[in-house]
């Protein structure tokens, strides 16, 4: 299975509810419970974004943390970066090289380091304001391979016969 970090995840969650009021001082307080995590979690995600410039932090009584840019701004990209420990790649081998002994002989790491290019560009494609306000997906197209048959896309609903 292919996933982002529980980290990563929590920040897209904390960036998107301060995007959705991009004006507002939010205190770890505040976001922990309106998004249900712990305060020492939301307190981490924030350091962390707060060190990669993505939300500035004000000190005081009245303090908190905002976006340090506007939400049209700021890439899920952005986020995932500033959360992962490593640089982006669905294996290691496709984000960073000389991490695998067969690395050199193998014949598919230049097809993920192609796939991971395709997500990259696709995390760079949707901002923080299109996470506020989502658009709808269209019902994705489904290829099927059969044994001795090209590939051809299959709709993932069955499609009505005519009565």
């Amino acid at each position: 299975m292919l996933r982002i970090s529980r980290l990563a995840d929590y920040g897209t969650q904390v960036m998107t509810q301060m995007a959705s009021h991009p004006d507002r001082l939010f205190s770890a307080s505040d976001l922990a419970t309106s998004l249900g995590l712990g305060q020492a979690t939301v307190s981490k995600v924030l350091k962390s974004l707060a060190r990669h410039d993505l939300v500035a932090g004000v000190r005081g009584l009245h303090g908190g943390y905002s976006l340090a840019r506007p939400p049209q701004e700021i890439t899920v990209a952005d986020v995932v970066d500033a959360l992962e420990d490593q640089p982006f790649g669905l294996t290691e081998c496709s984000a960073t090289s000389g991490n695998c002994d067969i690395e050199t002989s193998c014949h598919v790491r230049t097809n993920w380091q192609k796939i991971s290019l395709i997500v990259r560009h696709a995390l760079e494609g949707v901002t923080l304001a299109d996470m506020v306000q989502p658009e709808p997906v269209e019902r994705p197209v489904v290829l099927h391979r059969m044994r001795g048959a090209a590939t051809r896309p299959t709709p993932t609903q069955p499609t009505r016969s005519a009565p």
